[in-house]
């Protein structure tokens, strides 16, 4: 699938088309990034973006009425839920942590294992996912739009669809659409390093850029480049977090993942209602062994605001993710090559915190709500 770059000028300059509370990122906002990609056979507009909005935050998408894509990804909470790991119908307990949607739409692929090469791909999966929305089939959302009234407006607007043409692709695409102006750069140190602006950052965090781009080696996957920063190779590296869980029966637990893949159950389903399978990582997309407790790099960007951190939620703070890469993460037969000791000092530590922090776009600089 071939993808295009977005306009966000001339969608903009179409905004008085439609009445929404889609907010479409300024060129501004998107200082440090690169242009949005977009696939060919979902091109985006705002009606379409705006529609997706309200796919996002609709509770009828669940089996028990209590459940939307926003219960999991709050924009008051930066696009994720505060939580170590998510929490679906019925009060369950998912096995990993929610990411944030902001940019998104810059990875590559999509859930922590990447078993989702686009937005629109991921956006279906959850929907069936028992401990998540808990639907037995996209049916229940299809017959939820095709029979609302204001959804048939809407999608006739996005789609030129009548009812009955509608289809969970879809919604899909329109809700894929929505994700996709959730991008936000312009942050201190955007304005900074891409803007010329030698006063945006604090002499702390000027310390803290050299050392992430030097002796804390964290440019290795959170990568600067010259003109953009993504802050995320779109690999997966096994750095130990939740590894413990499955040493002593690793070879239980691939079994277990291969019947489970035998009798045909879906991946995510899989991963979230077993604890132990969420462990195996890339490697339950895979198949490689190479991959076995390896998880997609996360970008950087707005990683103030969305704690707890890593895939299972294991770290609360900052300065606790920095003091697990000084102490080189945590062995095991599987641990990524680059992952080893940095031997920080104390200001050295504050510093790289302090660097983090800048890295807040101006888009989502005010403090989230906490549950």
């Amino acid at each position: 699938m071939v993808s295009r770059a977005v306009g966000w000028a001339a969608l903009a300059a179409s905004l008085s088309t439609f009445a929404a509370e889609v907010t479409l990122p300024t060129p501004q906002d998107l200082l440090g990034l690169p242009r949005v990609p977009v696939p060919q056979d979902n091109p985006l507009t705002l009606e379409k973006a705006a529609l997706g909005q309200k796919l996002f935050e609709d509770k009828r998408f669940s089996a028990d009425g209590t459940i939307s894509c926003a219960h999991c990804h709050r924009p008051d909470l930066a696009f994720q839920d505060g939580l170590p790991v998510s929490m679906g119908i019925k009060g369950q307990k998912g096995t990993r942590n929610a990411p944030t949607v902001i940019n998104a739409a810059y990875y590559t692929t999509q859930f922590w294992d990447g078993r989702r090469t686009s937005l629109e791909e991921q956006a279906k999966d959850p929907l069936l996912n028992p401990i998540e929305h808990g639907l037995k089939s996209h049916d229940t959302v299809v017959e939820v739009v095709r029979g609302d009234p204001k959804y048939q407006a809407q999608f006739r607007q996005a789609f030129s669809l009548k009812p009955e043409q509608i289809t969970i692709d879809h919604v899909a695409q329109a809700i894929a659409s929505f994700e996709r102006t959730l991008v936000a750069g312009n942050s201190p140190f955007d304005r900074y390093l891409y803007g010329g602006d030698k006063n945006a950052l604090s002499p702390a965090a000027v310390r803290g850029l050299e050392l992430f781009r030097g002796k804390g080696r964290c440019v290795s996957c959170h990568v600067i480049e010259q003109s953009t920063a993504l802050f995320t190779d779109n690999r997966f590296h096994n750095l130990g977090v939740g590894f413990a869980k499955i040493g002593d029966r690793l070879p239980q637990v691939v079994s277990a993942w291969r019947k489970a893949k035998a009798e045909g159950r879906a991946a995510d389903e899989a991963v979230l209602t077993q604890a132990e399978l969420s462990e195996l990582g890339r490697f339950a997309v895979s198949g490689e062994t190479s991959d076995i407790g390896a998880f997609k790099t996360s970008s950087l960007r707005n990683i103030a605001l969305t704690a707890p951190y890593m895939h299972d939620g294991s770290l609360k703070t900052l300065e606790e993710v920095v003091n697990f890469y000084d102490q080189g993460g945590i062995d095991n037969p599987m641990l990524d090559s680059g992952i080893r000791p940095l031997g920080l000092t104390p200001q050295e530590k504050s510093d790289l915190v302090e660097f983090l922090k800048s890295l807040t776009s101006s888009r989502f600089a005010r403090s989230p709500t906490k549950r």
